[in-house]
């Protein structure tokens, strides 16, 4: 079950991600937390790891591990990341696809910087890899970090960036599982469509959300998807400063349907990896008790009144 070593994972990153400081190296602390439920149905029950990071990734001891947004490289000016943006099929994701192969581990790698559509834009792409070393679907980034930050910086994401389109929900051993980027929190309407259009039970936020908006809002946002779409919320999250201008908040994090955190790093700014039981008999318990898909109008025609 467990990862390859960080240390031999290192040898398989390509140069341009061991310029980001990339490192698989043993993690410095580790989280774990099981639930009731889970404890109860183990054999509906699988284990999943979620990783946070400075540029560094940490894996042991669980079948499915998720990686932040920006997982493989953070630039320190800006357009830099236009350089080594590669496609899906390119040396870096290669080698993910290798990591995943070897280890017999599903890969959830938020925020890659997938080759776009010109020169000088690239795609945030979340891309997942299953056990067996293929790509099994990704996902871009639709709501792009075109923000000034209160107290902080600005951001324009999209003048480096282009846009995605297409919601993605993927069939998994750990659930369907629906992919999302960082940003795209603030919007619960594709959190909706993952659920009530897409079947999804487990959600996956891979961020590198600010250090000012992360002590604002990253748990409420996180607990609230959980809730109102009653799924899982698997959130892997940068952590700590990475250059002069940039800042994570960290505090990677595993919710269950409920809203109830089952696990998180002990420290928001620690390097390391928190573990939880993913059990999709709890995802369809809150359901049944709490019928919201029944219940729900926004598919209805709706009378409008204006004055």
């Amino acid at each position: 079950m467990a990862l390859a070593s960080l240390a031999a994972a290192a040898s398989l990153l390509p140069a341009a991600a061991a310029r980001s400081r990339v490192s698989l190296a043993r993690c410095r602390g580790m989280a774990s937390s099981s639930s009731p439920s889970a404890a109860a149905g183990a054999s509906a029950a699988a284990r999943v790891g979620v990783v946070q990071m400075t540029s560094e990734a940490a894996s042991s001891g669980v079948k499915f591990l998720c990686f932040p947004e920006v997982f493989s490289f953070i630039g320190s000016k800006d357009g830099e990341s236009i350089k080594i943006a590669e496609p899906l099929d390119g040396p870096i994701m290669q080698r993910y696809c290798s990591l995943a192969k070897e280890s017999s581990m599903w890969l959830s790698l938020g925020g890659f910087q997938e080759k776009g559509p010109d020169d000088s834009h690239q795609y945030n792409t979340h891309v997942l890899i299953d056990d067996s070393g293929e790509i099994r679907s990704s996902y871009r980034k639709i709501h792009l970090f075109d923000v000034d930050v209160p107290g902080n910086m600005v951001y324009k994401e999209s003048r480096f960036t282009t846009a995605g389109d297409t919601v993605v929900a993927v069939d998994s051993p750990f659930g369907r599982l629906g992919l999302t980027v960082c940003y795209d929190l603030r919007f619960p309407e594709l959190y909706q469509c993952l659920r009530f259009k897409h079947q999804a039970q487990v959600l996956l936020v891979p961020s590198a959300f600010t250090k000012v908006t992360g002590e604002a809002h990253w748990e409420i946002l996180l607990r609230a998807r959980a809730i109102e779409t009653q799924c899982y919320v698997i959130a892997a999250a940068q952590a700590g400063k990475h250059n002069e201008k940039r800042e994570s908040y960290g505090d990677s994090i595993i919710i269950d349907p409920w809203g109830t955190v089952i696990a998180r790093l002990p420290d928001r700014l620690s390097t390391g990896f928190a573990v939880a039981d993913i059990d999709l008999s709890k995802v369809e318990a809150v359901r049944t008790k709490m019928p919201i898909s029944e219940h729900r109008k926004f598919d209805s025609v709706w009378k409008t009144s204006s004055l």
